[in-house]
């Protein structure tokens, strides 16, 4: 095993019991609600994280959890796991397999860890402080790419930037950038930790939309921040720029604070 954390074993646990519920809903009918946000919510997430959840609560009581349906518990503990049991709902509800489970522990409000678990095509990455990132526990690593001009740049969608500063920092990055590419959730930080892609902008997003992807970029030796070049932790606003090499991410964030100044 190359990576070792006292909690990886049970941050791979939560991985292993999320992947069989939603693999006996993926690409079945599903009923769906609209939550108050607009977002989507199926069965699917709230069964994988309801499971996760009593995992944790089971076996280390004295955590927090902060999870996408069913909200915070214990959130002043030292750790706290953070949890999105399908980030991706729309993708998942259409059976395109760019959906991930997320799965992150923070230490005081500080991502250490992070699994982005694709159940459907078998793939697991595994980001812990200081360590290499793993994908199926072999190192993967970002590729390099010095300017934005050059990049393949990702985003879900951009219908999520609604605000008018963030849509204006859409538009620039995206303008900038060489090839956009769309409709990728979270998968991207996958890619982008392996060498696939090279810049992810999102906006709207919360602490389990991001949280994960943190150790697993930086493991990858990339680098992700807000759109203020701020680390990120579990207290982040919503804008959050992830890159392969260093010396894109500086570009991007000069071209995303200059369409929002």
């Amino acid at each position: 095993m190359i990576n070792s954390h006292p909690f990886l074993a049970m941050a791979h646990k939560l991985a292993d019991a999320a992947r069989p519920v939603l693999q006996s809903y993926f690409r079945k009918p599903l009923a769906i609600d609209e939550k108050g946000d607009a977002s989507l919510v199926t069965d699917a997430d709230r069964a994988i994280e309801r499971t996760m959840r009593d995992l944790i609560n089971a076996e280390l009581p004295d955590h927090g959890i902060l999870g996408e349906e069913y909200g915070p518990e214990n959130l002043d503990a030292e750790y706290v796991w953070i949890l999105d049991p399908i980030d991706g709902t729309k993708s998942f509800i259409t059976g395109k397999p760019s959906f991930n489970t997320l799965i992150s522990l923070c230490q005081n409000g500080k991502p250490i860890l992070g699994v982005i678990d694709q159940a459907i095509l078998d793939e697991r990455w595994i980001g812990i402080e200081g360590q290499p990132t793993t994908l199926n526990d072999k190192v993967v690593t970002a590729r390099a790419c010095a300017h934005l001009k050059d990049a393949t740049i990702f985003t879900t969608g951009p219908d999520l930037f609604i605000e008018e500063k963030a849509i204006a920092g859409y538009e620039a990055a995206f303008s900038s950038a060489k090839q956009p590419i769309y409709g990728i959730d979270s998968y991207g930080y996958g890619l982008i930790a392996m060498g696939f892609g090279d810049v992810l902008v999102e906006s709207n997003l919360q602490p389990y939309d991001f949280c994960a992807a943190v150790p697993v970029i930086e493991g990858a030796g990339g680098v992700i921040t807000d759109w203020n070049g701020k680390s990120l932790t579990i207290d982040s606003g919503d804008l959050v720029i992830a890159s392969g090499d260093t010396r894109c991410h500086q570009e991007g964030l000069a071209v995303l604070q200059k369409a929002i100044a």
